[in-house]
């Protein structure tokens, strides 16, 4: 027999007891015939997003515009090089990135995480997709840049976002899964800490109050921190 069915075999059988004293049994019991919970993370990938490699950033860019997709370069473009969070991308508007009718090459916003302004870089392509996308939808400087109509809000939402992204990713060959929205926003920093180890310059392109931060969201290691210490002669 089971232990469940040895356990309801008992109760049952407490028939001597008073009722107050079978509640007591249930209850001491009660745990083991619960089903156990699976773990949160079981079967889940757990830890940071990986960037994308230069030739994975083009491979989409060029499949997103042979398929004439125009929203979805412009918000693949701005996500590259905005380095924003994914709350605060999706609830940008065209007054934000705009000055008349030209798109700005370097725009500010405040992060709704911080409280805290960034300006980021807005390179001539995407400067040109943003103005393919504002014009074919004719979109007015108090219109969210990348509406949906699914939501009230009026823009798409951060979990839109987020599929949008897997599926750029599995567009190409990419394991979606490994990847996220903080994907995006990692991967022109990382780049360019690659290629100028500059660890304040990218703590303000991210907007980070602390320097840490900024380590701990590049992933530095302490093979990192040795390489950049041998090169570097006194």
């Amino acid at each position: 027999m089971s232990a469940v069915g040895r356990i309801a075999t008992n109760v049952t059988n407490a028939h001597t007891y008073s009722l107050s004293q079978k509640e007591g049994y249930i209850m001491l019991y009660l745990p083991l015939l619960r089903k156990p919970q699976e773990p949160w993370n079981k079967d889940k990938l757990i830890g940071q997003k990986p960037p994308l490699k230069l030739r994975e950033i083009w491979a989409i860019r060029i499949q997103l515009q042979l398929e004439h997709r125009v929203k979805e370069v412009a918000l693949f473009n701005l996500a590259i090089d905005s380095k924003l969070r994914s709350c605060d991308l999706v609830t940008l508007k065209v007054r934000d990135i705009t000055s008349g009718n030209k798109i700005l090459h370097r725009a500010m916003i405040l992060q709704q995480k911080t409280k805290k302004p960034v300006q980021f870089e807005i390179t001539e392509q995407t400067r040109d997709a943003l103005s393919k996308w504002i014009a074919l939808k004719r979109l007015s400087s108090s219109d969210y840049l990348f509406s949906s109509r699914l939501h009230d809000s009026g823009h798409i939402s951060t979990r839109q976002y987020a599929r949008i992204v897997h599926k750029w990713v599995d567009m190409i060959g990419l394991d979606s899964t490994l990847y996220g929205t903080h994907t995006m926003r990692r991967t022109k920093v990382t780049l360019i800490y690659q290629r100028t180890k500059n660890l304040r310059a990218i703590q303000l392109l991210l907007g980070h109050t602390k320097l840490e931060s900024t380590v701990r969201y590049l992933g530095i290691e302490v093979d990192d921190a040795l390489e950049m210490a041998e090169q570097t002669e006194v």
